[in-house]
């Protein structure tokens, strides 16, 4: 038998308390909501906390599942996530060189990675949950 050959993900859109929009600024993509590969053996819940933590330095808290996208060529499945910060201090690492939150209007505009600014209206819009996008 052979092990399948795919990965999982999971990226948040995280909200403060004026309802500002966490990102990151990425070495590869430019600015993105953050998140990444869930560990082997770790829940998507704890993996997505963990990967906001890592990247930013800012705790949340996960307050609903959202939606999944599908890659089959580069099998992954991304899945996405609200969640609302709830502490920690904004600081950058090795997958963020920057680090920040932005009113929704201007953090739309800093997005331009393949689809990263359509997930976050869909997070955003409550009609569209679940959603399920195969591409």
């Amino acid at each position: 038998m052979t092990l399948p050959k795919h990965s999982l993900s999971a990226g948040a859109v995280v909200l403060n308390d004026q309802d500002e929009v966490l990102l990151i600024k990425g070495p590869r993509r430019g600015w993105e909501f953050p998140g990444g590969i869930v560990e082997l053996g770790e829940t998507i819940h704890d993996g997505i906390i963990r990967e906001v933590k890592e990247e930013t330095g800012i705790d949340i808290e996960v307050v609903k599942f959202c939606g999944i996208y599908q890659n089959t060529e580069a099998g992954v499945c991304a899945t996405c996530w609200l969640a609302k910060a709830v502490g920690g201090e904004m600081e950058t690492s090795s997958e963020s060189l920057e680090v920040g939150f932005f009113p929704l209007e201007e953090a739309l505009k800093k997005v331009t990675w393949s689809n990263f600014r359509e997930r976050i209206i869909k997070i955003l819009n409550e009609k569209e949950h679940p959603f399920y996008v195969a591409f």
